[in-house]
């Protein structure tokens, strides 16, 4: 009894820690590395974070595309030839934005580690 009791909580915290875990093929960078990338016209910026958050503060070359509006708009606005590099506040959504692109068919997935919280100019 008390095994399967070891393998449900296993289970558990494979299931909620994989929703956090960058998948296969993306590619992560600090905010660092996004300050040299963000002059390259040929990359698409990607804030996933509310418009209320966007609006406090964000980097300028980012388009606000929320988390919950991505996969309806990914199809229709980003266009899978360019590399897409995805910020959020934490790094959280950016990770599941990151995945529901790759879900989608785009190659190229950046995502900013630490998020707007660990931008500095």
């Amino acid at each position: 009894m008390e095994y399967i009791n070891y393998v449900i909580i296993g289970i558990l915290i494979y299931i909620i820690g994989s929703r956090f875990m960058p998948a296969n093929g993306i590619r992560n960078i600090s905010t660092l590395e996004l300050k040299s990338e963000l002059k390259d016209k040929n990359k698409l910026f990607i804030d996933v974070r509310t418009p209320g958050e966007y609006k406090r503060t964000h980097i300028k070359e980012f388009k606000n595309i929320p988390l919950n509006l991505l996969a309806q708009k990914a199809e229709k606005e980003l266009p899978k030839d360019k590399e897409i590099i995805v910020i959020c506040q934490s790094g959280m959504r950016s990770v599941q934005a990151s995945k529901i692109l790759k879900k989608f068919g785009y190659t190229k997935v950046t995502n900013v580690k630490g998020g707007m919280n660990a931008w500095s100019l």
